[in-house]
């Protein structure tokens, strides 16, 4: 399952980031994450993918009454050259966030690396492992 998400990892890497600040969210059906293993494992996976790339990262995984979520993202702070790309990054996802939280008239701004993106995303990957 790792190497299935080295790609998807590469992908969550902002414009400009070199490689810094990514940032991978997947929100499963908890039967679904059982399937593939249970939500440790796909943490394990993920962290095993994502340490290819020389990424350090801090992992969550946990089983809530609505679905299964696991989330990693990079903690290796981005050298001067790619800072300003990855906390403008990280700028347009909270604005994003409190867009909807706060309930604004209005489209939210765009994101290409959407939750629900990066879980379809993955779900494409399993799957394609098991064909």
């Amino acid at each position: 399952m790792a190497e299935a998400l080295v790609p998807l990892l590469q992908r969550s890497c902002p414009d400009g980031g070199g490689g810094y600040g990514r940032r991978y969210q997947m929100n499963l059906d908890v039967e679904e994450a059982v399937g593939l293993g249970g939500v440790e494992l796909i943490r394990a996976a993920i962290r095993k993918a994502a340490r290819t790339l020389g990424c350090k990262v801090n992992t969550l995984g946990m089983i809530t009454r609505h679905g299964s979520i696991v989330v990693i993202q990079d903690l290796r702070e981005a050298p001067e050259e790619f800072a300003k790309a990855v906390n403008d990054d990280m700028n347009e996802r909270m604005m994003a966030a409190l867009h909807r939280v706060w309930g604004e008239d209005g489209k939210p701004p765009a994101q290409r690396r959407t939750v629900a993106l990066q879980t379809q995303e993955f779900r494409v990957a399993v799957a394609a492992l098991t064909s």
